[in-house]
């Protein structure tokens, strides 16, 4: 599997890191998820060299995952916006902040809380089934090939075509 070429893998994961498996494209998006939007704000924030964050920026508007709207002309400057597509990354990266705070806190404690503006609680992310509503373990899990797995040659019924393949 090469880098470059994760976005075709027949992979949910893969594909999913491909959008944000390196680590400033993910620093970035927590950074859009506490409202910053501009590139200097980023920039501030992340330490991040400017020519690396144009193209990771770039990368992610390419991707769907952000929207770049001009917020002024002379000179033109833009704004970064969370596109659905961006949105719908939150629980992801809100169970990556998770899990940091189970097991690489200091004796200081989390640094951020997160309130659910719902019912004003301080919460934890908890994963769910969308069926049942019981909580979703590693142990509690069976995976099943679905429609989009492709099947690799060697799992290929011998055959003509299999022969002609390998």
């Amino acid at each position: 599997m090469k880098w470059d070429e994760l976005e075709e893998e027949p992979c949910s994961l893969a594909r999913t890191v491909a959008v944000i498996g390196d680590r400033w494209s993910l620093l970035i998006l927590r950074e859009c998820f506490l409202r910053t939007r501009r590139f200097e704000g980023f920039q501030s924030a992340l330490g991040i060299t400017r020519h690396l964050l144009a193209e990771r920026l770039k990368k992610l508007v390419r991707l769907g995952v952000l929207r770049r709207i001009p917020y002024q002309e002379s000179p033109k400057r833009h704004e970064y916006i969370l596109t659905q597509k961006g949105l719908d990354l939150y629980p992801i990266i809100l169970s990556i902040v998770h899990w940091g705070d189970t097991h690489m806190v200091d004796e200081r404690g989390r640094p951020l809380l997160h309130e659910h503006k719902g019912c004003g609680k301080i919460f934890d992310p908890v994963l769910v089934c969308s069926e049942c509503g019981e909580p979703v373990t590693a142990r509690g899990v069976h995976v099943h090939p679905g429609p989009g797995k492709r099947v690799a040659v060697a799992e290929m019924p011998k055959t003509k075509a299999r022969s002609r393949a390998v």
